[in-house]
């Protein structure tokens, strides 16, 4: 009895800790990349770019700073994740922690690109912005957005798998389970079509259409559910 009350209260850390880090890592996606990424960023106008780069430099820095907590509490989340669904499906379970562990690590090299367009836009500000300079650093935001599309990829499969298992558990609502199977299923579509059917931009906004809602829902919803109810009842299958 005592050993299943730790174990109990063993699993609701590692809810909290999951639910906690999800929450951080989706408030940090926004702010990086919905905001400030998007509007320093003007696809295919490197002179524009970089003049809103150098003019909110403190800005495009606590960009970067916000892929690092992403990036953090990606690692986190694949530990914690691995310890809760453990009990379910051990196999499934490791495998979906390194799924997630490989998207962060194709993460953290794109963040390495987003740091030498600040070194760039550093000897920019003291050098003339010559179009040479500005078409690298543009060429370094394009690798970011490559590599983590990539990443995204296998993220998506990670998704699919943490839905897969999930749905072997009786204490976890059904509806969250779906959400992270279409949620993985939208991310894979979406990035193979990024990654290698760029020119088809039609087909790629329907698909966000489609998925957009899921992709948000799937795994936000899943944090939110660990954040207040996982770890406190067993896991039954």
């Amino acid at each position: 009895m005592i050993t299943e009350r730790k174990q109990q209260k063993d699993q609701r850390k590692t809810a909290l800790t999951a639910g906690i880090s999800l929450i951080m890592m989706t408030l940090a996606s926004f702010f990086s990349y919905g905001f400030v990424h998007a509007s320093l960023v003007v696809q295919g106008d490197a002179s524009s770019t970089f003049h809103n780069i150098i003019s909110s430099s403190s800005l495009f820095k606590a960009e970067i700073f916000g892929w690092v907590i992403i990036l953090l509490c990606d690692i986190v989340v694949a530990w914690a994740f691995y310890i809760f669904l453990k009990p379910i499906h051990q196999s499934l379970s490791l495998l979906a922690a390194w799924f997630r562990l490989i998207y962060a690590a194709m993460l953290g090299i794109a963040i390495l690109n987003l740091l030498f367009v600040l070194l760039l836009s550093n000897s920019m500000d003291q050098l003339s912005l010559s179009d040479q300079l500005q078409a690298q650093a543009l060429l370094y935001l394009g690798a970011f957005e490559s590599m983590w599309s990539i990443g995204l990829i296998i993220f998506g499969g990670h998704l699919l798998i943490i839905g897969c298992i999930t749905f072997k558990a009786d204490i976890i609502p059904k509806i969250i389970s779906i959400l992270l199977v279409i949620a993985g299923i939208g991310y894979v579509l979406i990035h193979l079509c990024n990654v290698f059917l760029p020119q088809f931009d039609g087909i790629i906004t329907t698909l966000k259409f489609i998925f957009t809602v899921p992709m948000i829902a799937g795994e936000l919803g899943f944090g939110l559910w660990m954040l207040f109810k996982g770890g406190k009842a067993p896991i039954t299958t």
